[in-house]
């Protein structure tokens, strides 16, 4: 009968395919163990592996070498704190003189101006070289009618005051008019 090959093929598709399933999942209940104790780290030793202990990382001991220094002790250098800075000044010392009382002498012909210089520094004396000219006022055009020229030293913190004088040659001076001018205050330390 042909049905016979019917039953042979449908026991060997019973027998075949329940063995092929058991296999399956022996095989797949196998990997899961593996799995399992391989993450979990009984299954395996781990490899002992040595780490070597870092290097220190390179310092340098100054701004200017360029070279690293792979000491791990601390170094002491010395340190320096810088000397205070020399106070600075203006040459042109106009800012540190005040003048009043321009005035002129019929009787004496000299002009007078009375000057005052005070020293700003707390720290050092400084020389100031004067220059106070008497100057045509109407009109102005550049005219001097005279000159006074001192030097004079001013302590630190002080004030010093004098009198500029300048003489008229002339016997006669009609009516005119002028200014007082500091022309010059040139400082230098002392």
């Amino acid at each position: 009968m042909r049905t016979g090959t019917g039953v042979r093929g449908g026991a060997r598709t019973g027998v075949g395919a329940g063995a092929r399933t058991g296999v399956r999942a022996v095989v797949v209940a196998g990997l899961a163990l593996v799995t399992v104790a391989t993450v979990g780290g009984c299954a395996f030793g781990r490899p002992q592996v040595k780490v070597p202990p870092p290097f220190p990382s390179p310092t340098y001991s100054s701004g200017y070498d360029s070279s690293p220094s792979y000491d791990s002790s601390p170094s002491y250098e010395p340190t320096y704190s810088p000397s205070p800075a020399e106070e600075t000044y203006d040459p042109d010392g106009r800012a540190d003189v005040s003048g009043s009382n321009c005035d002129f002498s019929d009787s004496l012909r000299q002009f007078t101006y009375t000057v005052s210089i005070t020293n700003p520094s707390m720290n050092d004396s400084f020389s100031y070289d004067m220059a106070v000219n008497w100057m045509k006022a109407k009109p102005a055009d550049g005219k001097a009618y005279g000159l006074h020229e001192r030097s004079i030293t001013v302590g630190p913190g002080d004030t010093e005051t004098y009198t500029a004088k300048y003489t008229v040659n002339q016997s006669s001076i009609g009516q005119f008019w002028f200014t007082c001018e500091i022309t010059r205050a040139h400082k230098t330390r002392r």
